[in-house]
């Protein structure tokens, strides 16, 4: 191959690469952030999950792209790794429709599809139809990149060197290995296949040598996913593990099968006999759908795998604990009275939990620990997945046959979740506030500092004596806790006021005096909506 030969077939692999990601990124943006809702509503129900995974992977053309979406929603507790491995399976089948349509030789026509997508891209109005150009733009870059990429390779079916290379890909191990280098390489799956399957078109290899080219590539998918969760929590790195487990597992399945029934391949020939491009499509297709049927029912113990390689610890265990119901776990089969017991010591438990998220908040920001506020993100994303569950273990209750007065009961105790909640909301806040204050290195004076501290603990005695009296119904408290609550007011106007003399006197930075009353305000909030919850079950109104 001449240098000027080997630049085509580099430029024909770019034009091809750079078509598949016009593609992908056509359909997710004509496709809005539905892609992300479908996958977030993917359910506990593995086979659903399963079909969500394909048809998502099936239109973005990209399991990759699916996958990262995986890793992030594992990543933020938004699903459990027994989610993620059905979606992950069901990806694995979406991302092999790309070979099934690069089998049909439309290359002739690539350059009509290419002009008739950047018409549309740069003339046409309105962004629903330039997302469709794009999509257009970018199906014609793929074929016509294979079109290159075949006029290129034409003259390396007489390199000697060439094919003395090729012949090494003969033996079944190195073929696989140079699978998973080349798809590493490329970082996708259905582009590697793709290649694989041109070479395969233009006879530079055969079919058994595109087999194990194929099986390979299924294993090198999981580079970029690898590569992502470095950077996630222990969760999202299990997902990562997860995805290669699977595709190990695959390949071993599929190694045994066509070694114990030689045949199989031959059955897979025949049903194109005469196309060796939907051949290999139909091998990356059908490889992917053997492997799926046959993992799926141990999809449980792969999940189980993936955490013996990263071992849960125990704040971990702690976190997957509290995110789930305690007491409300069964409801439509208990007596109201038991029902409303339940609930009403679920929604205690949550407003534990964003007490302590909001204690630790406050130590976060006076003590300047980045560790802490990253543990208030998480139990704040734990109360807010609690609350999911509370409320809709809650609007079940409100559907039965109840008496008027527990259903109003249902009712306030959804405002009390909610109240709670924002609790947890105040909580997050004043982590940020924490990092914004060593990055704007504002300075608030001692005396400032100071007020802040009595302003949390006042809050803090605000909450404590609110959830007592919510969880044993002392409502002969609520004075008290009324009492606690005007105190805060009491700190609040205080303190601002004083902060106001200090700021006119210069001993506070101004940039500080955003973070001062912020905090404060968020403090004050927080002690509101205490109120609330300590009132919520009593006659008496809530603010």
């Amino acid at each position: 191959m001449t240098i000027l030969g080997f630049f085509s077939l580099m430029g024909g692999v770019g034009l091809f690469l750079y078509g598949m990601s016009i593609m992908s990124s056509g359909l997710k943006n004509a496709a809005g952030d539905k892609m992300k809702l479908i996958l977030d509503h993917a359910t506990s129900n593995r086979f659903i999950s399963v079909l969500i995974g394909a048809a998502v992977t099936l239109l973005i053309q990209s399991s990759s792209a699916t996958d990262m979406m995986v890793i992030s929603f594992v990543n933020s507790g938004l699903m459990s790794l027994t989610q993620a491995i059905g979606v992950i399976m069901g990806a694995n089948i979406g991302t092999t429709i790309t070979a099934q349509i690069t089998a049909f030789n439309l290359g002739a026509y690539a350059p009509l599809i290419l002009f008739l997508g950047a018409a549309m891209f740069l003339f046409l109005k309105g962004n629903t139809l330039k997302h469709v150009g794009s999509i257009i733009m970018g199906f014609g870059m793929l074929f016509f990149g294979i079109s290159v990429i075949k006029s290129a390779i034409a003259p390396l079916s007489e390199s000697a060197a060439f094919i003395t290379f090729l012949s090494g890909l003969e033996n079944p191990a190195v073929a696989i290995l140079f699978g998973v280098a080349f798809t590493a390489l490329l970082q996708s799956s259905s582009s590697s296949v793709v290649i694989f399957q041109t070479f395969a078109v233009q006879g530079l290899i055969n079919y058994n040598m595109a087999v194990y080219l194929i099986i390979g590539a299924a294993i090198g998918s999981v580079t970029p996913n690898i590569l992502a969760s470095l950077t996630t929590n222990r969760n999202g790195k299990r997902t990562a593990v997860l995805n290669l487990l699977f595709n190990l597992f695959r390949a071993g399945i599929i190694l045994a099968l066509i070694t114990a029934v030689p045949s199989f391949l031959t059955m897979i020939q025949n049903l194109t006999p005469d196309s060796i491009g939907h051949q290999v499509a139909n091998t990356h297709t059908i490889f992917a759908i053997i492997a799926v049927l046959i993992e799926f029912p141990f999809a449980g113990k792969i999940c189980t795998l993936s955490e013996k390689i990263i071992p849960l610890l125990p704040e971990e265990n702690k976190k997957i604990a509290d995110r789930k119901l305690m007491y409300m776990v069964q409801t439509g089969d208990l007596p109201s009275s038991v029902a409303l017991l339940h609930a009403r010591l679920e929604i205690t438990r949550q407003g534990k939990i964003a007490r302590d998220c909001l204690q630790d908040a406050i130590d976060c920001f006076f003590r300047q620990d980045d560790r802490l506020a990253e543990t208030v993100i998480e139990t704040e994303t734990t109360v807010d997945i609690l609350t999911d569950k509370i409320m809709e273990r809650l609007i079940a209750l409100r559907s039965m046959d109840y008496a008027p007065h527990e259903l109003s009961q249902i009712s306030q105790m959804m405002l009390a979740a909610s109240d709670i909640e924002r609790i947890s909301d105040y909580a997050e806040n004043i982590a940020e506030y924490e990092g914004q204050y060593k990055v704007r290195k504002a300075v608030i004076s001692e005396a400032g500092l100071n007020d802040l501290q009595d302003l949390a603990r006042t809050t803090m005695h605000s909450i404590d004596c609110a959830l007592e009296i919510f969880e044993n119904e002392t409502f002969d408290r609520i004075p008290e806790a009324e009492s606690l609550e005007q105190q805060v007011d009491d700190v609040y106007d205080r303190i601002v006021n004083a902060h106001i003399r200090r700021l006119m006197k210069g001993e506070c930075q101004p940039v500080s005096g955003v973070i001062f009353t912020d905090m404060a305000s968020g403090l004050e909030r927080c002690s509101d909506h205490a109120i609330n919850v300590a009132c919520t079950l009593s006659d008496i109104p809530v603010k």
